[in-house]
């Protein structure tokens, strides 16, 4: 029988601790495929903070770097400058790049450092029991908002990537989900184009991704994958923000 699906090699077999129907468990596998494919796997250095990918290291198969909470793009910038044969990327939840790594995110795409950022967006902070976070969108009720977040109290939910994409460092910036089969693949476009960005040296590359949180959401995982589509993106839209790589457009 024909073999047409199985592990990445960049994954290791470590069962994953992610809540049922979390998109983190998805993102890991499709970033693992896209290193894989590209043949990188031995070059590849992945930089995770606290939030809930803190323990990425057991799950990718290459050289990874700890940072402190927020400070991932500082890290990735001294790697990739000591190392500027490296494939390096960062992997941030909103809690962490938007609030405590806002200013190291932003000054790294200023300086067009040339790395990649995977930057998981569920609109709260996940890892520590659902608190409302910089990407929590209008309305929505979390552990700190239980009347939902309001413009007057709590400000608006902050577009990170929309506020990079002005940075004249950043070279590639999408964004994209993982609450259906279509927008997987999107996702793995996304993420292959960012790496291929750092690889012929363009600058700041990132892909945000809107990911599924049933746990912290209180909804199931079918329920939290339908909300993305008919609430969440209407406050971050999908699609490329910023693309100067000059690559023809995937029309898929």
């Amino acid at each position: 029988m024909k073999k047409v699906f199985s592990r990445p090699k960049s994954i290791k077999k470590n069962p994953f601790h992610y809540c049922p129907g979390c998109g983190h468990s998805i993102i890991h596998r499709v970033i693992g495929e896209v290193i894989d494919e590209l043949g990188i796997q031995e070059i590849t250095i992945g930089v995770p903070p606290a939030g809930c990918a803190v323990l990425a290291y057991f799950y990718f198969d290459v050289d990874m770097g700890e940072a402190s909470h927020g400070r991932a793009a500082a890290v990735a910038t001294g790697l990739k400058r000591a190392l500027p044969d490296r494939i390096v990327f960062t992997y941030q939840g909103d809690g962490d790049i938007a609030a405590i790594g806002t200013a190291e995110t932003i000054h790294a795409a200023s300086r067009g450092e040339n790395f990649t950022t995977i930057f998981v967006n569920n609109g709260v902070y996940g890892m520590t029991g659902g608190q409302m976070a910089p990407t929590t969108i209008l309305g929505q009720n979390t552990t700190t908002s239980p009347g939902g977040r309001k413009e007057r109290r709590d400000g608006f939910p902050i577009p990170l990537s929309e506020m990079l994409a002005v940075a004249k460092g950043s070279a590639y910036i999408e964004r994209t989900a993982v609450n259906s089969p279509s927008n997987i693949l999107k996702t793995k476009r996304a993420i292959e184009k960012a790496f291929r960005a750092q690889m012929r040296g363009l600058g700041f590359s990132l892909v945000e991704i809107l990911s599924p949180c049933p746990t912290n959401w209180k909804m199931s995982p079918v329920e939290a994958c339908h909300w993305i589509d008919e609430v969440m993106v209407k406050h971050f839209p999908l699609g490329v923000i910023k693309d100067i790589t000059g690559e023809k457009k995937d029309v898929n």
